[in-house]
């Protein structure tokens, strides 16, 4: 699903779901880490900063969903049984690549296709969304949908900011 060849850690290319001119949405969001850390390490320090709204409205989304088709995705549970690996999920996304300082997560359906990657180069935490949309519907959830991101991802780096006394 990745669009670029080339080996993103030898390059530093963040992977996107598809080339910049067919995304419907393209967001990157970065904070500087204090210390080193890998990609997976810090999706769980982001993951562990409370977001008072985030579970109603992943039950909204979820609701307005599947009167649509679409599957029901629940949210983040912040708890996992098995090691991530590539080709495993975390939580809704499906894992495309996983190495020290690069996490590639995806989700697909019928309506869009998804890709996060939460890179940790140089000391630097950046969150990359990039959307595909196929139809109206996808076009009609990623207005909702595109701002809540933004909202949800800007939240979690001043959680992990002020955890870090940054």
């Amino acid at each position: 699903m990745m669009t670029d060849d080339t080996n993103p850690i030898a390059t530093r290319q963040i992977p996107l779901v598809a080339p910049k001119e067919k995304l419907k949405f393209h967001d990157v969001r970065s904070m500087d880490l204090p210390y080193e850390m890998t990609a997976l390490q810090a999706w769980d320090e982001g993951m562990s900063i409370p977001i008072p709204f985030l579970k109603t409205a992943f039950k909204i989304r979820d609701k307005i969903a599947s009167l649509f088709g679409v599957k029901q995705i629940g949210g983040f549970t912040r708890q996992r049984g098995e090691p991530v690996q590539k080709g495993g999920h975390l939580d809704f996304f499906l894992v495309e690549d996983i190495q020290p300082h690069l996490l590639v997560m995806t989700e697909s359906d019928t309506h869009l296709d998804v890709m996060t990657c939460v890179s940790t180069f140089d000391q630097r935490l950046t969150i990359t969304s990039s959307v595909v949309v196929h139809n109206w519907f996808g076009h009609l959830y990623m207005l909702a949908v595109g701002p809540g991101h933004k909202l949800i991802v800007n939240r979690m780096m001043r959680g992990l900011r002020r955890r870090f006394g940054t």
